[in-house]
């Protein structure tokens, strides 16, 4: 399954200039996820920045287990006007499947309207998601809606790999069938280099001194987990680009990373 991108890049291309638009690997990691032990750590691991479309996965857990979202293909759901609509493919019914392969904001929503505010906040505290910081936009009580877009909630790269370890090891709080939807709705099939790859991209902006959003300098995400021969690891790398660039971060993030873990049977070691 091809994965969508959400880009929370605002209107316009960044003014020209004569540098060179570049591409930076703020951190790369990956864990065994049975025993946390480091496998590979490249990069400032532990700064935390703005989930972005990542936190599908938890929205994903928490919708399957209160039984908001009922399997794969259902609720499906019409667009509306006023819904978040930055892209076409987000302007059409969509249903789980649609929602994790076209990233569509006003879905995940959707499912966080559901829940409410208290199941909410119960879940983010329970995952032990980053900084569990559900507030939104100081002063706009948007939380429930917008917290992990460039707002309150904010995750490190070391601490997605703690709640994806939970997430493979079955210690999250929620049912074992929430966790086998998730789970089929972010699968990439099986590498060359023989892994079964889970995961999920992810595009956002930093936020200036002042709160105003840094427009033109995304971060990219792609975080997951993987298994082979009984072995299962977990992962994530974080991009930030010096200019929008033509392709979406988190696209870059996770073709790079693919290229450089699972393109080959040896690619990634057995230990650090």
């Amino acid at each position: 399954m091809k994965h969508a991108i959400v880009l929370l890049l605002g209107a316009g291309l960044v003014a020209s200039s004569p540098a060179r638009a570049e591409t930076v690997t703020l951190c790369t990691v990956v864990a065994d996820a049975a025993t946390g032990d480091v496998i590979e750590q490249q990069g400032t691991c532990d700064r935390r920045v703005t989930p972005a479309s990542t936190f599908k996965i938890a929205i994903s857990l928490m919708g399957f287990d209160a039984g908001i979202l009922k399997d794969v293909h259902t609720p499906a759901l019409p667009f509306r006007d006023g819904y978040v609509d930055w892209i076409p493919a987000w302007r059409a019914t969509t249903d789980p499947a649609r929602w994790m392969e076209k990233s569509v904001v006003w879905y995940s929503q959707k499912v966080t309207e559901a829940l409410g505010d208290e199941r909410f906040r119960g879940y983010v505290r329970a995952f032990g998601y980053g900084n569990a910081d559900v507030s939104g936009d100081p002063g706009k009580d948007n939380g429930l809606t917008r917290a992990w877009l460039s707002s309150s909630l904010q995750i490190s790269p070391l601490e997605q790999l703690a709640f994806l370890r939970k997430l493979v090891t079955r210690k999250l709080p929620v049912s074992d069938r929430a966790i086998a939807m998730t789970e089929a709705l972010t699968d990439y099939g099986v590498q060359p280099g023989g892994w079964h790859v889970h995961g999920k991209t992810g595009a956002g902006l930093p936020r200036k001194p002042d709160a105003t959003l840094l427009r033109g300098q995304p971060y990219g995400w792609f975080v997951g987990w993987a298994r082979k021969d009984g072995r299962a690891v977990v992962f994530a790398r974080l991009i930030q680009d010096s200019e929008r660039q033509p392709v979406a971060p988190g696209f870059r993030a996770r073709d790079s990373l693919f290229g450089d873990l699972f393109a080959a049977p040896d690619a990634l070691p057995a230990t650090r």
